[in-house]
C-alpha cells in the first residue's frame, strides 16, 4: 500500500486534502482507465449529452419526472441568464453532476462570458470520477474542451481554462502531447503558477516519472510554503523510489507544520512504522 493510500484514510476529514484529492490529484484509475480505453476503440461514434439525459429522465419516478419537466419548460421559456440554475439543483439532487455539468453549459451560453465557460468546463471535467458509464466519459471529456475553448476565445488570458484544457487532453488520452504543449506554454509566461505545477506533478506521478514528480512539487513548496500537503505527495514519491530516509524526512515536515490534530496522529505513527 503506498503512502498517500495509506494515509488518506486519516485524512480523509482535512477539508483542504479532500479538494486536493478530488480536485487536483488525476481523475482516472488505472481498472477504470484500461475499460475506458477497451470502450472507446469498440465504440466509433461518441454519444451527445443529451441522450444520456432523455434515457435518464425516462427512467424517474413519474412525479418526480414531471417536477423535472416542469422545471425544464420553464427555464426554456425563460430569457433570464440564470433560468436554468434551478434545473442544475435538479441534477445535482438526483447525484448526477454529469447532468447538472450540461445545463451549466446552457447558462453559460447565455451569459457568454468566460468564466462562465470555465465554470461549465469545470463541472464537466469534475464529474468525469463520478459517472458509472464508462460509454459516457469521451463524451465528459469532449464537452469540456468545447467550454474550456471558448472560455479561452472569450479571455486569452484566462490561465486556469488553459490549464484545465490541456488536461482534458491528457487525460482523454487522444492528445495527450497537446496537453502537454498546451502547459508548457503556460509555464512560459506563469510558471510560479501552483495549479500549473500540480497538474504537471500529477502527470508525472501517473506515469510514475518520480524524478520528474520530485522537482514538480518541489517547485510548488517554493512558490507556496503553505501548501503543505506537498509534503505527503513528496513521501509519496520518495517511498515508491525506495528512500526511506527521505520519506521520513517529508512526513516529519508535514507532522511539524499541519494544525490538524487527527492528521498528525496518523502521520506521526506511519512515521513509526517507517523506522522500525
Amino acid at each position: 500500500m503506498t503512502l498517500i493510500r495509506k494515509t488518506q484514510v486519516g485524512l480523509l476529514i482535512t477539508a483542504v486534502v479532500l479538494f486536493v484529492l478530488l480536485f487536483l490529484a488525476p481523475k482516472t484509475n488505472p481498472e477504470k482507465e484500461t475499460k475506458d480505453k477497451v470502450t472507446s476503440s469498440a465504440s466509433e461514434k461518441v454519444l451527445s449529452l443529451e441522450t444520456f439525459i432523455t434515457m435518464a429522465s425516462k427512467s424517474l419516478k413519474p412525479e418526480v419526472k414531471a417536477t423535472y419537466d416542469d422545471l425544464l419548460a420553464k427555464a426554456k421559456s425563460s430569457q433570464v441568464d440564470t433560468a436554468f440554475v434551478s434545473v442544475v439543483q435538479f441534477w445535482d439532487k438526483q447525484k448526477r453532476p454529469d447532468f447538472a455539468a450540461y445545463f451549466v453549459e446552457q447558462i453559460a451560453e447565455r451569459k457568454n462570458t468566460s468564466i462562465a465557460y470555465s465554470k461549465a468546463g469545470d463541472r464537466y471535467y469534475y464529474s468525469v470520477r463520478f459517472t458509472k458509464d464508462n460509454n459516457e466519459i469521451p463524451t465528459l471529456y469532449q464537452s469540456a474542451i468545447r467550454c474550456y475553448e471558448k472560455a479561452i476565445e472569450k479571455d486569452d488570458k484566462n490561465i486556469d481554462a488553459k490549464i484545465q484544457l490541456a488536461a482534458c487532453f491528457v487525460e482523454d488520452g487522444k492528445d495527450p502531447m497537446k496537453g502537454i504543449g498546451l502547459l508548457r506554454d503556460v509555464e512560459k509566461t506563469d510558471s510560479n503558477n501552483v495549479k500549473l505545477q500540480l497538474t504537471f506533478a500529477f502527470f508525472s506521478v501517473k506515469s510514475q516519472q518520480w524524478d520528474k514528480a520530485i522537482k514538480r512539487f518541489e517547485k510548488v513548496l517554493s512558490i507556496d510554503p503553505l501548501y503543505i500537503e506537498a509534503y505527503l505527495h513528496l513521501a509519496d514519491a520518495y517511498e515508491q523510489q525506495g528512500q526511506k530516509g527521505k520519506t521520513i524526512e517529508m512526513l516529519e515536515k508535514y507532522a511539524g507544520v499541519t494544525e490538524d490534530a487527527m492528521a498528525k496522529q496518523e502521520v506521526l505513527k506511519y512515521i513509526e512504522q517507517l523506522k522500525k
